[in-house]
């Protein structure tokens, strides 16, 4: 039997109502002739909530027991979702992620899947079983302890299982019907896209788009899984969501495919830092150890010897990089003069996998961004997308100038 996997967020199995529509969706794969690797999420807001009763009982917690408790929430939805198809008639069985067994990485909160071997499951699919109903976000370590794959960590399960099972493909049910080129919450004018490319798609996870976690359309590229993400709110239709899916599987698009954006973001700028070599190591370096996230990163042309280094960071890790700086400083790795953060920022980026063969994309975002007035403060580009840091009070009013001057309402 051909395989399909579906993963469905907390939304979608947020209460016993809506784990009975999702196991619905299931029974259509079922009679449509598919063995079916279902992965769950915990139900909507029991992920906090757990979190919370760790960081009440201990601040300073063990990792490894955190992952005991956070990987409960999905437990509880694989165990209903399978007895919900078996008063269907259908034969299911739910799968913690140590049952499988999913082999991960030591890392707590934020392993890494290293393999999924297929002969447990395949074994009781060739014994009549229809449905496996996998515990997303989690698997076991070498040591033997539970792991968890940090938030999002779901959607990895779900591309991972598809990648070790050969699936035909990979449908990740949510609470939106699909990749759109914005958000419609900030332009009512935002399209959903029939199609859109890995690439396209990892740059907008990437940058803030919140439909797909970034890891897993990582996997997804590499092994080449379909990817559909569809709404588990909608009637089902062969039509329905969005197909991530290879450049070639394309036959038309857009210049630009979406317009993305992340709202706090901070600019740190160094300020009269030593021009020499080694100098950028001697900064991010402490920066990556510190866990801080850097995106943007330009330096000023050097003057007397002496130079000015801007990056780019989450707001939230403003502190962390000011300490690591800091830190550097007193102890003779770097010197600056000042270290000066502008936390008011926000990156909106233009993203598609046609700005390779056309030219002119970078002038004419700028110029939608100049015509509302809007001052750009660093600037980064690669070979499918343009990012901008401005100030985030602007933040919406470029999303919709740039969607507009893209027309990005129109198909291509």
């Amino acid at each position: 039997m051909p395989t399909l996997v579906m993963k469905f967020g907390g939304t979608s199995v947020a209460n016993l109502d809506r784990i009975a529509r999702a196991a619905k969706r299931v029974a259509l794969e079922v009679a449509n002739g598919y063995d079916v690797i279902v992965i769950v999420s915990a139900m909507s807001g029991k992920t906090n909530e757990l979190v919370g009763w760790v960081d009440e009982t201990s601040p300073l917690y063990d990792a490894r027991e955190y992952d005991a408790i956070v990987s409960s929430g999905e437990n509880v939805t694989a165990g209903l979702m399978a007895l919900r198809l078996q008063e269907m008639d259908i034969p299911a069985r739910s799968w913690q992620g140590w049952q499988v067994p999913v082999k991960t990485t030591s890392a707590h909160s934020n392993a890494r899947i290293e393999e999924i071997p297929a002969d447990n499951i395949n074994a009781k699919f060739g014994e009549g079983m229809k449905v496996a109903v996998v515990a997303g976000f989690q698997g076991i370590s070498p040591e033997g302890r539970i792991t968890t794959l940090g938030r999002g960590g779901s959607d990895t399960t779900a591309v991972a299982f598809a990648a070790a099972f050969g699936a035909e493909r990979c449908d990740i049910y949510t609470d939106v019907d699909g990749v759109y080129t914005t958000d419609p919450r900030i332009t009512s004018k935002a399209r959903k896209l029939d199609k859109i490319a890995f690439e396209e798609m990892l740059e907008l996870a990437s940058l803030g788009a919140k439909v797909l976690q970034t890891r897993s359309v990582e996997l997804a590229m590499r092994y080449k899984v379909r990817l559909r993400v569809l709404s588990s709110f909608e009637e089902p239709s062969d039509s329905a969501g969005t197909l991530v899916c290879d450049e070639e599987e394309i036959m038309e698009s857009n210049v630009v495919a979406g317009v993305a954006y992340s709202r706090d973001e901070a600019k740190m700028t160094l300020i009269s830092v030593a021009d020499r070599p080694g100098i950028a190591a001697a900064i991010f370096g402490p920066l990556s150890e510190a866990g801080v996230n850097v995106d943007m990163i330009v330096q000023n042309i050097s003057e007397e010897g002496r130079t000015d280094m801007t990056f780019s960071c989450p707001v939230d890790q403003v502190l962390r990089a000011a300490k690591a700086m800091e830190d550097a400083k007193t102890s003779g790795d770097i010197n600056f003069h000042d270290l000066v953060t502008d936390d008011g920022v926000a990156k909106v980026s233009v993203v598609g996998i046609g700005m390779r063969s056309h030219a002119g994309v970078a002038a004419h975002m700028f110029k939608a961004l100049h015509d509302e007035g809007i001052n750009i403060k660093v600037i980064t580009t690669s070979e499918i997308k343009i990012s901008v840091l401005i100030d985030r009070k602007y933040m919406e009013l470029a999303v919709q100038a740039l969607h507009d001057a893209f027309e990005l309402e129109k198909a291509a």
